[in-house]
């Protein structure tokens, strides 16, 4: 070989090998789907927007006018409903009040720690018995942003699926889909419009009309006791399910104590209530949304299994709790 055909395939291979070097860093730094859920987990906690919620479920359609602040820690937030009674929830910290027009009343109660918008959205440490898939689906504009959107796949009939559309440059979730076994979606929440870390005035998150005269209703808060020991085993359930905790709670207004037992697969949560009964009631499902309920008596004790799963899983979980 020439010397000058030795420095051409020199050059060529450094030339390959710098190429094929910087693919490799390239595709080592783009964000994963744990990344991805991490950025979302952020910007669900800290992020300040005002705009507009289309909301559907079972072919019901509902547009609500959101408007959310977190500052030194503490979360403000208002939601009032376009259509109907015009029913304001606005909350401050651990706080929440239902203001019923059409009732002239103010229901006051304690924040539940539940989202107001959005069903349990998916985390990068998904999956306690690693249940789901999480991936890339593709990307969109919705609310005139760009997305990335996620898939989350669970592995068997036993719990829903999920989709999501983050926006590319916050995270924030700006649209989310529950996803049933069939592949159609079961839940829907969409941004019409958004503003995000926009500056909020403080008269954006009062009262949209006085309430001035309206009846003040304070709910009774539910008393519960240590964390205990259920005495109920749950043998068969659903792959990936595990207890998560236990706790004897009093309920409101009766000296009657429920035993309440909160299980998960990493994503999916199914509470269990297990109280006295002298009742020989039949079998007892409902279905509102996504949120199924299965109950059955046994033992003089009636179990009721809820949760954003499968009807064929809270039955499951609700004929595996017995007695020890």
């Amino acid at each position: 070989m020439t010397p000058r055909r030795r420095n051409l395939s020199r050059t060529a291979f450094i030339v390959f090998s710098s190429a094929l070097a910087l693919a490799v860093y390239v595709q080592a730094q783009e964000p994963t789907p744990n990344d991805w859920l991490n950025k979302m987990a952020r910007a669900v906690q800290t992020t300040n927007y005002e705009g507009t919620v289309i909301r559907v479920s079972e072919d019901k359609y509902e547009a609500l006018k959101v408007v959310r602040v977190v500052a030194d820690g503490v979360v403000r937030e208002k939601i009032v409903t376009q259509e109907g009674n015009g029913l304001e929830i606005i909350r401050n910290g651990s706080e929440v009040h239902c203001i019923l027009p059409d009732k002239k009343s103010v229901l006051v109660d304690a924040w539940n720690e539940q989202s107001s918008l959005f069903s349990t959205l998916p985390s990068s440490d998904i999956g306690l018995g690693s249940q789901y898939d999480v991936l890339f689906d593709g990307k969109e504009r919705i609310a005139g942003r760009k997305t990335v959107i996620l898939a989350v796949r669970p592995h068997d009939e036993f719990r829903f699926g999920h989709r999501v559309w983050l926006d590319v440059k916050t995270g924030f979730p700006l649209k989310t889909m529950l996803m049933g076994n069939d592949g159609i979606a079961i839940e829907q929440v969409k941004f019409a419009d958004i503003a995000l870390d926009k500056e909020i005035h403080a008269s954006a998150l009062q009262p949209t009309n006085s309430t001035d005269g309206f009846r003040w209703i304070t709910e009774p808060s539910r008393k519960v006791a240590r964390a205990v020991e259920a005495g109920w085993n749950s043998d068969g359930l659903p792959p990936g399910f595990q207890v998560l905790s236990s706790h004897a709670e009093e309920l409101p207004g009766s000296d009657t104590t429920v035993t309440h037992i909160l299980l998960s697969d990493g994503l999916a949560n199914v509470s269990v209530f297990v109280q006295p009964s002298t009742s020989e009631q039949a079998v007892d499902r409902s279905q509102v949304g996504a949120s199924n309920s299965f109950s059955y008596a046994i033992d003089g004790h009636v179990v009721t299994a809820i949760g954003d799963v499968p009807a064929a899983t809270v039955e499951r979980i609700a004929r595996s709790m017995q007695p020890r």
